[in-house]
This record gives C-alpha cells, sequence and structure tokens, in this order.
C-alpha cells in the first residue's frame, strides 16, 4: 500500500514496518502475498536468504545479494530453475498434453541458459530493434486516449480489465500482426501465470491446461502461416530472423513458439499489472496527481514517476534460479540444485539501496537503480517499450481524468495468487473527465 510520504519526513523518520514471525508464514500465505512489504523487510534483516519450507525455495530477498546472483547466469541457472518450477506437480502431465493435443512440447527459448539464452537473445532483440519503440508512441497514445474516453463516459471502470489489458493486447497484437480479443489474451495470460505460481491444484491445472493447449495452437496457427506467407510484423521477424556468426544461425520452429508464447503473454501480463497499480497510486495518491498536473509538459518528471512506480510495487515479484554447484549467498551455502526464489520486490525496497523505500519519491537521486526488469544477461527485453507504454498512460490520464477515487474500500481490493507477479486483480475506480 502507498505509504503517506509527508507523514513520515515531516518526522524525520521513516514509516515504520511491522514484523513477520518467519517461523509461522510463507510467501505463499494470501495475505503476504497481498501486501508483502512487512515480510520482505522481515525477511531481508532477520534471514536474507530465508527457506521457505512450503515453497520449497530460498528467497534472495537483500538488493546486493541478487546483483550477485544475476552477474552469474551460469551457477544460478534460469533454465533448470524455471523446469523446475513448470507446472509444479504436473509437469509431466502438461507437457503430455501439449505434445499430444498442441503439437508438441516447446520450452521457453528464452528461460535458457548461456550460451543457448545468448543466441535466442540476439534474435529476439532483432526483432524488437525492427519495431522501434519510437515510432509507435503516437499510435499507443491514440490507443490510450481512446480508451480514457470510453471510460469517461460512464465515470468508472475496474481497471485491470477495462483499461490495463485492452491496451498491452492491443500492442501486442498489433506487433505480433494477429487479431485477438483482450478477453483471450487475459485468460492465457492467467493460466501462464498460475502454471509458475506454486499453487496450483488438480482442479486449477483442468482449467490452465485447457488455455494454454488453446494458446499454443493459436501460435502453431500464425507461425505456420507467416512461413508460407511473410509479413511486416513481429511473428514473421523471429521467423526470417539471421544471427550472423552462430552455428545455427536462425531459430527453431519450436524456439519461435517460446518466443512468440513470451511476447504475447509475459510482456502482456506484466505491464498490465504496472497499469493497474498506476491507477492504485493516483487513486490514492491526490499529492502525486497535483504534481503531475501542475507540471504535465515536464517530460523529466514523468519519467521519474514511471521509474519509482516501478520501484514501489514491481510487477514481477521474482523469478527464479537453481544453483548448478555449491555455491555461498549472502553468507550462506547453498548445496547444488537448491531452488531460489529472486525477490525483485524485496531488492526494490533495500533501505540500504533506497531511503525510506516506503515512500514514494520521485526525486530519488538513484530512482533508475531499481530492479524491475532483472539484470544481467536476462534483463527484460521489452523494457523500452514497457517504460514508453507506462509514460504515455501517464500523461494522458492526467490530461483527461479527475477526481481519480477508489470506488471500493480499500480492504476489498484483490490480488492473484502467485508467487510470479504482485497483479492487483479487481480495482474499482471513479473519475471526472478533466476540465
Amino acid at each position: 500500500m502507498v505509504s503517506n510520504e509527508l507523514e513520515g519526513k515531516e518526522a524525520g523518520t521513516c514509516p515504520v514496518s511491522g514484523h513477520i514471525d518467519l517461523s509461522k508464514t510463507t510467501l505463499t500465505d494470501p495475505e503476504i502475498l497481498a501486501h508483502p512489504n512487512d515480510f520482505y523487510k522481515t525477511v531481508r534483516t532477520e534471514d536474507p536468504v530465508h527457506y521457505d519450507e512450503k515453497l520449497g525455495m530460498y528467497l534472495i530477498s537483500r538488493y546486493d545479494d541478487l546483483q550477485t546472483v544475476l552477474r552469474d547466469p551460469i551457477t544460478f541457472s534460469v533454465k533448470k530453475g524455471f523446469k523446475e518450477n513448470y507446472a509444479k506437480g504436473f509437469q509431466e502431465e502438461l507437457k503430455e498434453r501439449l505434445a499430444n493435443e498442441a503439437g508438441g512440447f516447446f520450452e521457453e527459448a528464452i528461460m535458457t541458459d548461456p550460451p543457448e539464452h545468448t543466441r535466442a537473445r540476439r534474435l529476439l532483440d532483432g526483432a524488437f530493434t525492427a519495431h522501434r519503440v519510437r515510432e509507435l508512441q503516437p499510435a499507443i497514445t491514440k490507443l490510450v486516449a481512446d480508451i480514457i474516453e470510453g471510460l469517461l463516459e460512464k465515470g468508472e471502470a475496474e481497471i485491470f480489465s477495462d483499461f490495463a489489458v485492452p491496451i498491452t493486447s492491443a500492442i501486442i497484437c498489433e506487433q505480433l500482426g494477429v487479431d485477438l480479443p483482450s478477453e483471450t489474451i487475459q485468460r492465457w495470460a492467467l493460466a501462464f501465470t498460475q502454471q509458475i505460481s506454486r499453487m496450483t491444484n488438480r482442479e486449477d491445472f483442468e482449467e490452465l491446461a485447457k488455455e494454454l493447449i488453446d494458446l499454443q495452437k493459436f501460435i502453431i496457427e500464425q507461425i505456420k502461416h507467416r512461413q508460407e506467407n511473410p509479413s511486416e510484423d513481429m511473428i514473421s521477424d523471429l521467423i526470417h530472423a539471421r544471427a550472423e556468426g552462430e552455428e545455427n544461425p536462425t531459430l527453431s520452429f519450436g524456439e519461435t513458439v517460446g518466443l512468440v508464447r513470451a511476447l504475447l503473454i509475459a510482456g502482456n501480463e506484466t505491464t498490465a499489472t504496472a497499469l493497474t497499480t498506476m491507477f492504485y497510486v493516483l487513486a490514492t495518491r491526490p499529492d502525486l496527481v497535483k504534481l503531475l498536473q501542475d507540471n504535465f509538459d515536464d517530460d523529466r518528471l514523468y519519467q521519474r514517476f514511471v521509474e519509482e512506480l516501478l520501484r514501489y510495487d514491481p510487477p514481477v515479484r521474482g523469478l527464479t534460479r537453481m544453483t548448478t554447484k555449491e555455491v555461498e549467498v549472502g553468507g550462506v551455502t547453498l548445496p547444488e540444485g537448491a531452488h531460489l526464489l529472486l525477490l525483485y520486490a524485496s531488492a526494490n525496497d533495500d533501505e540500504t539501496q533506497f531511503t525510506c523505500p516506503r515512500d514514494f519519491d520521485v526525486e530519488r537521486s538513484n530512482v533508475g537503480r531499481h530492479m524491475s526488469f532483472g539484470g544481467g544477461v536476462h534483463r527484460c527485453a521489452g523494457a523500452a517499450l514497457a517504460r514508453m507504454e507506462l509514460k504515455v498512460a501517464a500523461r494522458e490520464i492526467i490530461r483527461r481524468m479527475d477526481n481519480i477515487k477508489l470506488a471500493i474500500p480499500e480492504e476489498d481490493i484483490k490480488y492473484l495468487p502467485t508467487i510470479a507477479t504482485h497483479t492487483i486483480s479487481n480495482l474499482q475506480v471513479s473519475f471526472t473527465r478533466r476540465s
């Protein structure tokens, strides 16, 4: 939740966090997942490489320790960590169903380790640079403005479904050259997030398996069409991209499936989460709304607002790694095969890096040092696009809306039950047209 920055500063101190008894709780507790910062602070202070018994994972919570892990992608394997977390408890069944019902089982090409990852990342980055972010801004601005204008007619909206998902879905569909309802993309994105949430039961699995099968069948159909009929879109770019000097200079069919899936789902879900969080901040911080209104032409301020938003409540809570040998992290010796959860959100809250981290402060001297896009060789490929979408959205909200307020009690706000993201799933907000 957003604390009152001014109150803490007037007292000359930072807001004090509550203490969590680590012996009696787990990150999977729904209340901890929804409001995790006291948990993060307790872990960082008392047990910064904390073993969560229920998860079966070590929680890496301090900024410096995460940096250590991210600098060594060989010892701390993304591929092994993701594979271990994939559809936990239902891995073989999901693989078999995808193979039998959706054309095969294809691993995530980007969730690999060097040198395999290096080649896939070069080809993915090539597709992104073919569609330069700056060239997309006018079209994205119009899209955001049109959606806001539609909401203003009602005076109230559920932000995740009515605002955030339609924006991110339309942008990625345009780039991939596909035509899908935002509701379909949202279902697929939620299913993908759930299967790496470590919180799936049999009933949940049956539903998410159906969605993941439908998702893969759609992607394969699109790829096969582009192979015969290339066009000016990112799927065609991936199919025909070449990494000169590599032994395998083009993507395999399975790698292409994995990358298209990542583009359609992963970036879409996380940016929609960040857009929803932005509305929450604006609805609960009228001082920030006034600051942005009074300085509408200050591009630096809007950029810093976006960076502080990403630091303060990052859409990605954490991602997994697995050790490939015995190694020490934060003074703790981890065995080979230890499963880690890198808590980017906790690193962003680390008071040794960010003074009074629960203050939302757009004038932080180190506002850009957050870890919301990860780091090292696995740093998010879509970071520039996400930043631009958030800044455009902030400007259009401030340009067109006023009196932004929560339309439900704060305690009624719900969050998705997943360790992967911190996603508000229902945010009812009211507003008026700015005169």
